[in-house]
């Protein structure tokens, strides 16, 4: 069988494990291909290969569910669920999602783009299965990774308690999240990962009794308690602690031997209450390069198979926002033993590495525990440390009730650095860093900024740096700058709360924040070029408003437009809007921004033109809502 004739899954029952062992081939083969053509994650879908083959062996997936933790490394599972033919199509506009969507398949059970969630949603499937008085197989496979998040562990607790509940978590242990783990759990698995399998000592041991002269079946009860204390005192470490919470445990096994890992799953479905099956995998099997290096291959653009070297860009470009970010934090580090850079396992995506790499000291890695790494941080604070937690905006959302309780509340300075705010592209709607400025600008004690450019932003960080009087934090997109001139030192702060206008004109205000001041400039060139002159404000903070700037000129100009790169809903344009109706300005305003609704995956670029974001929309938005006569904008 060839793997494009796989349409469902039920067709690898009865497969023998040379044409399983084919299928996996032929696997690795398209994703290679896909992911070297289009980009996508690489290492995690490449690992997990047989696991799938395996488990889907053993299962009915038109009755049995299973969740994955996370999505990227469902891959495998989306080429034998009938998505073979349109794979080609990854993480583009109106093609397949990078993640799990259940919308897109049938066997999407539950979607899945930030970590740690898979066991709580299979546990609640189960629990309705089991009210409504079916009879299914429910399955999370969660990486070692996500199992350093606290959700998880609160799962596993939950599960635990409930013994008559049958639950399989399958643990994809590949020693690896995106970085290397860190960590007290991954060190115990690790240790784990080195020890014989628990359950064949144990099963060892039933066979040894079972041959005793004059015993054979007649101690079954005391031969159940006997091995249960057996395998604790043979192996006193080797999943105790998963024991002790209440799971079976089994493991660990060969995550690329497909008998092994069939007979285990066959064997773990017959255990009633929750079972958790170890599976030991390599990230990047089958690719050696990813092999070798698991964190660079993690996820990738378009690269050369062969080499594995990262397509040539047409032209040079300026550098990240994330680059300048680091180099700045780093150099600011460099005279400031108080800073300490915090991570929830994203140290290569923030730039934290660098910090790590010429600091070591003033770094943290609190693994997949954004909920931990802002109370973290509030600790920190409360001695006099000056605490940066990076964190991407879509993860900080974990952490809300932390930045409301832990550190507004205590009006403690920790400065929260935003990367990927805005429109992130093909990671689709899980990672869209759309809400921030709404979920953040309603706390008290918080003040929020976002840089026009990267020059702006290494202001920012010092800014950040040196506020003190409470929480601070600051958006900045995903992407390279604007090639702006970059200082080496010498940066000053920002004052706190302060625009500054950027063009002059007397027909409309145009009031951009982050990353649409530029476009904002751009829409006034084109707003000229049809007779209507506009004076742009650059907001810098949404909180405090600069609203000494914002009010005495909307009165003046009487036309109000402003552009965030982020929910219309209780964000940028919503802050000026009650600005001004606070001081009994009523002007026309129009905002520009996203919509409620949720921005799929296709290139950013790509969405920020279904969205009408782009200049030449906007100016002509602009021109049908202030004009009496509509006026076409050329492109």
């Amino acid at each position: 069988m060839h793997l494009s004739e796989l349409t469902h899954p039920n067709q690898l029952h009865g497969l023998s494990i040379h044409q399983l062992k084919q299928i996996a081939r032929q696997i690795r083969e398209k994703h290679l291909q896909t992911v070297a053509t289009s980009g996508g994650h690489l290492g995690p879908g490449l690992g997990v290969v047989e696991l799938t083959l395996a488990l889907y062996q053993t299962l009915d997936l038109d009755r049995d569910k299973v969740t994955w933790d996370v999505g990227h490394q469902a891959y495998p599972h989306k080429l034998i669920t009938g998505r073979y033919d349109r794979f080609h199509t990854l993480r583009q506009k109106d093609g397949i999602a990078g993640y799990l969507k259940r919308c897109e398949s049938k066997f999407d059970h539950f979607g899945a783009g930030h970590a740690s969630t898979s066991i709580s949603a299979a546990l609640g499937m189960a629990l309705a299965r089991d009210a409504k008085g079916e009879d299914f197989k429910v399955a999370a496979v969660i990486g070692d990774g996500a199992l350093t998040g606290g959700m998880a562990l609160e799962a596993i607790n939950h599960a635990g308690h409930l013994p008559n509940t049958n639950l399989l978590v399958v643990l994809n242990d590949n020693e690896m999240s995106i970085s290397p783990n860190v960590g007290a759990i991954p060190r115990y698995l690790n240790k784990m990962r080195l020890s014989p399998p628990v359950q064949f000592l144990a099963d060892n041991l039933e066979e040894q009794f079972k041959h005793l002269p004059f015993v054979g079946d007649s101690l079954s009860p005391e031969l159940n308690r006997i091995k249960e204390g057996m395998k604790r005192l043979a192996v006193p470490k080797v999943g105790a602690v998963f024991e002790e919470l209440g799971f079976t445990y089994m493991g660990p096994v060969d995550g690329h031997n497909l008998q092994e890992l069939i007979s285990t799953f066959q064997q773990a479905h017959q255990h009633p209450g929750p079972v958790l099956v170890h599976v030991a995998t390599v990230k990047g099997k089958g690719y050696a390069i990813a092999e070798q290096d698991q964190v660079g291959y993690h996820a990738q653009s378009p690269f050369n198979l062969a080499t594995g070297k990262a397509l040539p860009a047409s032209k040079p470009k300026p550098p990240s926002y994330a680059k300048v970010f680091s180099h700045t934090l780093v150099k600011l580090a460099e005279n400031n033993p108080k800073i300490i850079g915090i991570t929830a396992a994203m140290a290569t995506g923030t730039g934290l590495d660098k910090l790590q790499a010429k600091l070591p000291k003033q770094y943290i890695d609190v693994g997949i525990a954004e909920q931990h790494a802002v109370t973290l941080a509030a600790g920190l604070a409360c001695e006099g440390m000056r605490p940066v937690a990076a964190i991407y905006s879509t993860f900080l959302q974990r952490g809300y009730d932390q930045i409301v309780h832990d550190v507004c509340i205590q009006k403690l300075p920790v400065f929260f650095c935003l990367d990927r705010a805005g429109i992130v592209g093909a990671d689709g709607p899980t990672h869209q860093g759309l809400y921030d400025i709404a979920y953040l600008r309603c706390i008290p004690n918080m003040v929020l900024m976002a840089p026009k450019d990267e020059a702006e932003l290494q202001r920012m960080v010092v800014t950040g740096v040196n506020y003190t009087e409470g929480a601070i934090a600051m958006r900045y997109p995903r992407g390279n700058g604007h090639g702006v001139p970059l200082m080496e030192e010498g940066w000053e702060p920002l004052p706190i709360g302060k625009g500054e206008i950027l063009r002059q004109g007397d027909d409309v205000l145009l009031i951009g924040y982050g990353t649409m001041v530029y476009p904002a400039m751009q829409t006034a060139e084109i707003l000229s070029e049809h007779g209507i002159e506009a004076t742009v404000i650059n907001a810098r903070f949404v909180k405090p408003l600069d609203t000494e700037l914002i009010v005495p000129l909307a009165k003046q100009i009487g036309r109000v437009v402003t552009l965030e790169e982020g929910c219309l809903m209780g964000g940028f344009g919503s802050a000026v809007a009650e600005a001004l109706l606070d001081q009994d300005v009523t002007v026309p305003i129009k905002r520009i921004g996203v919509p409620d609704t949720l921005v799929d995956h296709a290139k950013p670029e790509e969405s920020l033109a279904a969205l009408g974001l782009t200049p030449p929309q906007i100016a002509e938005s602009i021109l049908k809502t202030f004009s009496p006569q509509p006026s076409a904008v050329s492109v």
